[in-house]
């Protein structure tokens, strides 16, 4: 079957954006008054839970702290994501190496572009922003995000829905991910998955990805021709 579009996740994938939602987290709570830190090794830990909000329940339920309720949850998490779009309209976070140059080429080559995530649509819509413009925002066919689904990742719902919008089959498709829980819930939504780990996920198991490297220019050089040629052999 001919390949006919490609399937984004965004933290981690498009932009190493992590080490900025561990900072925003960090802001969140200090401005709130609580004594939270997380720590480099502390969010690789957290970063097993999807979702900003699950993360701090599990972040509380774990260190055996007094739980907040829904509404302090929610609050604290509006508060950090404002500081994380503060750090993106900044222009902090870079695109990964070979990401740009790869949209560009798959558009320019027919192939449709998506987005399945689990972060709010306005973070993604402040990296894009950033670092490619408004416009590019209308370079995706479907923007799937933490709050189109029920279930996050590992779950394949984002990715399901994704599909479902573009009309498409897996077989036509291949996802982009960059840990674990991205690449149980593409490969569980039936998608050949690329998987590109950043700091935060490269010790993550990728048993069943189609490829595992540093980025989308090394160690292979991720092109429309390079994506062809594996998925001609699926």
């Amino acid at each position: 079957m001919t390949l006919s579009a490609l399937i984004f996740d965004v933290d981690g994938t498009l932009a190493d954006t992590e080490e900025a939602h561990r900072q925003a987290f960090n802001r969140a709570f200090a401005a709130a008054g609580l004594d939270w830190h997380w720590d480099q090794d502390l969010y690789t830990r957290l970063l097993a839970v999807t979702g900003g909000q699950a993360r701090m329940r599990f972040f509380l339920e774990q260190s055996k702290r007094p739980l907040l309720d829904d509404q302090d949850i929610a609050d604290l998490h509006k508060s950090k994501t404002t500081f994380y779009v503060e750090a993106m309209q900044a222009g902090r976070v870079p695109l990964r190496s070979g990401v740009e140059r790869l949209l560009g080429e798959a558009r320019s080559e027919g192939l449709t572009l998506a987005i399945a995530t689990t972060t709010t649509p306005v973070n993604f819509q402040s990296l894009i922003e950033s670092t490619l413009g408004a416009a590019a925002l209308d370079w995706f066919a479907v923007i799937g995000a933490g709050d189109c689904v029920e279930n996050l990742k590992p779950a394949p719902d984002v990715y399901l829905w994704a599909l479902d919008r573009l009309g498409l089959e897996p077989s036509q498709c291949l996802a982009f991910e960059d840990s674990a829980n991205g690449l149980k819930a593409a490969t569980a939504a039936g998608l050949a998955t690329i998987v590109t780990p950043c700091p935060y996920t490269k010790n993550h198991d990728f048993t069943g990805a189609l490829v595992v490297q540093d980025n989308l220019d090394e160690p292979d050089h991720v092109d429309v021709a390079f994506l062809r040629q594996l998925h001609g052999h699926l």
